[in-house]
């Protein structure tokens, strides 16, 4: 952990810079490499941006009234590597592409303005547990209506699909989407709930540790919905990298089991006291019950 509170944002600016002048010179010249240089310092870039935030992250917490991850300045560094994961998965989805002219100077304007920002007065531990705590609940939101969109447009791609095989032709009063425009429909609410449920995870740990300053993993809520979160990636790498699961029933499998994993941790949502409002930090809950028994004096810990 010493060579990373070393790490300044000099690091992964560095990174990002020459990433970008490589993706300039490619209508240039041919360089052999160019490519693997590119993914090696925007691999580098995210790494040293990740470590950069932790400590940061790490240093915040010694304080007693300061919120974690809670300025503007450290909201908009998050932006940047938000953005920065999006182009490093294009990069590896598209390398063909020169997308990097676009996001890698938006990239760095980011981390400039976070720059212009980086006086500005955090908010408090109050105020930043109900900034995540809304990030939290609206991505989780949104990540259920995803899974539940793909889930309906699976079950009609399979639908659609067994007509078609048994000839069986659409009738004027049931006319179904081409199974094109379902297996797109599959792809996007796929990657869209991956996205939106990493997004709302992270938002819940940054919520805990400015709440509580730690996590219940064991908390029924958070142990499925990570186990939801572990399928979506899943899913996605296996959509990506196998490009037969890119087309036919395959895609449409992946969202029907992503609506089971999605069941199962609503399931432990609502039998666990996971976002309850006086839901006590690990560790306390024995304790604050030897207190209210009878007899027992909270501030001594024994026997009145």
């Amino acid at each position: 952990m010493q060579h990373l509170s070393q790490i300044t944002v000099t690091c992964f600016v560095g990174s990002y810079i020459v990433a970008l002048l490589l993706e300039i010179t490619r209508g240039m010249f041919r360089l052999p490499g160019r490519m693997a240089g590119v993914i090696g310092f925007t691999a580098a870039g995210l790494y040293t941006h990740v470590a950069y935030l932790t400590m940061s992250a790490r240093q915040q917490m010694d304080g007693a009234q300061m919120g974690l991850l809670a300025s503007w300045y450290d909201w908009t560094l998050l932006l940047a590597l938000g953005v920065a994961i999006c182009y490093a998965i294009l990069l590896l989805r598209r390398p063909d592409s020169t997308l990097g002219y676009f996001l890698l100077p938006l990239i760095l304007s980011l981390i400039g303005l976070a720059g212009v920002l980086r006086n500005s007065a955090p908010f408090s531990r109050d105020e930043a547990t109900g900034f995540w705590l809304n990030m939290h609940a609206g991505s989780m939101l949104l990540v259920t209506v995803a899974v539940l969109l793909g889930f309906v447009a699976g079950v009609v791609y399979l639908v659609h699909s067994y007509r078609l095989k048994h000839k069986r032709l659409s009738s004027a009063g049931m006319r179904l989407p081409s199974l094109e425009w379902l297996q797109t429909v599959n792809r996007v609410c796929l990657l869209t709930s991956t996205c939106l449920m990493a997004v709302g995870l992270f938002a819940g740990i940054a919520m805990h540790l400015n709440r509580s300053g730690e996590i219940v993993w064991t908390n029924r809520g958070i142990a499925l919905s990570c186990v939801l979160f572990a399928w979506l990636v899943i899913a996605t790498l296996f959509e990506a990298l196998y490009k037969p699961a890119r087309r036919g029933r395959k895609i449409a499998y992946l969202t029907l089991a992503s609506f089971g994993f999605l069941v199962l941790a609503m399931a432990g949502l609502f039998t666990s006291n996971h976002g309850a409002s006086g839901e006590p930090p690990s560790g306390k809950t024995e304790a604050t019950a030897e207190a209210t028994l009878p007899g027992v004096n909270p501030e001594k810990g024994g026997a009145v």
